[in-house]
């Protein structure tokens, strides 16, 4: 067996994470949504309504974050920014029609790409790498310099 030194675990992630995102990004060539639209459309496919903050806390995005992304689904008409009926100052979010398509098209897109992540795989093996990917959340917490 190697030691965990030998693994290279920081490159590797990385090399996966640049290869992952320019697959995803070559496919979305033809007009396809974003991985950040993505996540946006998934949280809105949860729950319809949901606050910019919320969407932002969702999406781990810092407000500048979360008000360039909601900009750019709005002109796309993926989503609408409906003001808050509680608080004149903030903004809920909605899934248009065409949200709703490209929501339906992004989850055939992952399934897909899941299918071909997990491949060669046995479900315990995917199982320990979701929980390692999922520890960097509380590992390394948003806003943690150190």
């Amino acid at each position: 067996m190697s030691s965990p030194a030998n693994h290279r675990l920081v490159f590797l992630l990385n090399v996966a994470q640049r290869r992952l995102q320019r697959h995803v990004a070559l496919r979305n060539g033809d007009g396809g949504v974003t991985a950040a639209q993505s996540g946006l459309l998934f949280v809105l496919g949860q729950q319809d309504g949901v606050s910019m903050s919320e969407a932002a806390a969702a999406l781990d995005l810092n407000p500048p974050g979360i008000s360039g992304l909601v900009d750019r689904m709005t002109a796309a008409k993926l989503i609408q920014r409906r003001a808050d009926p509680q608080d004149g100052r903030a903004w809920r979010l909605w899934l248009t029609p065409a949200g709703r398509a490209a929501l339906a098209q992004t989850k055939a897109e992952l399934a897909r790409l899941n299918a071909r992540l997990t491949e060669g795989f046995s479900d315990a093996d995917i199982d320990v790498v979701a929980r390692w990917l999922a520890s960097f959340q509380t590992k390394f917490p948003k806003g943690d310099d150190a």
